[in-house]
């Protein structure tokens, strides 16, 4: 591994800042320091790398002990730029790591692009080493590349399941904020880095010292693994209506199919007067106007983020034909598809 002259493991991370707080652990409530290794990939959300190494500073502090140590790489050694444009220094290039490290692709923005055969190669050695890996925000797309989500279950940013689900088919995804299977850890981003985070804390020195670090980060709750990373439907449309979200479900679960509006109708007891009232009055569309809207969002997505070619974009958002689907793209966008997913690579 590259690393300056005369620099160790011991010295990498680990700070201990100083603050008004304080979690006695005592002498027999303390561990030998772990390790994390954090790999910035270009664009990488700084929200979720923020919250995730916060919470391990903030351990530190209040115990006033080295409990964890870090290390930040790039491909090169070089700084990265984050999403947002902050770039960020790193430590050292892709190299060795500690045996017992904790090893975690930070990815955010354009991540397909980001998940060079260089990092997936890298990763890949770690898990074989015995490391355990993850992925924060979209970071699972290296450890995809990698080969090394077989049969494991694995989360990512919910913006971009949709073409993560259209790239690898075959892989276990979830909805979770974050999935902890084995040796692999992987999150949402964003505030869900935190709530990872404090799992691991809480596994290792209990919930006195968890509870304390969620306090200090101002984080209400610590949510589990099992929390969905969005509000429910019926909280994003602002309604409860039973069978306006069953509709809504349906449209979401067989968008990639000819849905009939009629037949959805009947499915779930309604007339298709009713149904068009009912979105009329709680979502200020037509069910055919949710609907094709609905069907855009998913097809930008996949523009976005894969190579999937324009027609199969269409069959896969359930347009009747590539023709139909850049009509009403361009409505919708004020641009081709072919144009959109030009301008974007």
């Amino acid at each position: 591994m590259s690393r300056r002259k005369g620099e160790d493991w011991q010295m990498s991370g680990g700070l201990i800042p100083k603050g008004v707080a304080y979690v006695e652990l005592g002498p027999d409530g303390v561990s030998e320091p772990e390790h994390f290794v954090f790999l910035l990939l270009p664009n990488l959300s700084m929200l979720a790398f923020s919250s995730a190494i916060e919470p391990l500073r903030i351990a530190n502090q209040l115990t006033g002990r080295a409990l964890y140590r870090w290390t930040t790489m790039s491909e090169d050694g070089a700084p990265v730029r984050c999403s947002n444009g902050v770039e960020i220094s790193v430590d050292a290039a892709l190299g060795d790591t500690p045996n017992s490290a904790y090893v975690l692709v930070c990815s955010g923005v354009e991540p397909e692009k980001a998940a060079s055969r260089k990092a997936a190669d890298w990763i890949r050695y770690q898990w074989r080493m015995g490391r355990t890996v993850g992925g924060l925000c979209t970071g699972a797309y290296t450890l995809a590349r990698a080969g090394i989500l077989k049969g494991r279950r694995v989360t990512l940013h919910w913006e971009n399941q949709v073409p993560f689900r259209e790239s690898y088919p075959d892989l276990d995804l979830r909805e979770q904020l974050y999935v902890v299977d084995g040796r692999i850890m992987t999150c949402g981003g964003g505030a869900a880095a935190t709530d990872l985070f404090l799992k691991l804390i809480d596994d290792r020195y209990g919930p006195l010292l968890s509870q304390a670090v969620l306090n200090m980060c101002l984080h209400s709750v610590h949510r589990s693994d099992g929390d969905s990373q969005m509000v429910s439907r019926a909280a994003t449309l602002g309604v409860r209506n039973a069978r306006l979200l069953e509709i809504v479900r349906i449209f979401d679960d067989e968008i990639d199919q000819e849905i009939s509006l009629d037949e959805v109708a009947e499915r779930v007891g309604v007339s298709r007067r009713q149904m068009e009232r009912l979105f009329a009055h709680h979502v200020g569309r037509t069910p055919k106007r949710y609907l094709i809207d609905l069907r855009l969002q998913r097809a930008r997505a996949l523009l976005a983020e894969t190579d999937l070619p324009v027609g199969e974009v269409a069959l896969a958002c359930g347009f009747a034909s590539a023709t139909q689907f850049s009509r009403r793209f361009r409505e919708r966008f004020g641009t081709s598809p072919h144009a959109f997913s030009v301008a974007i690579t």
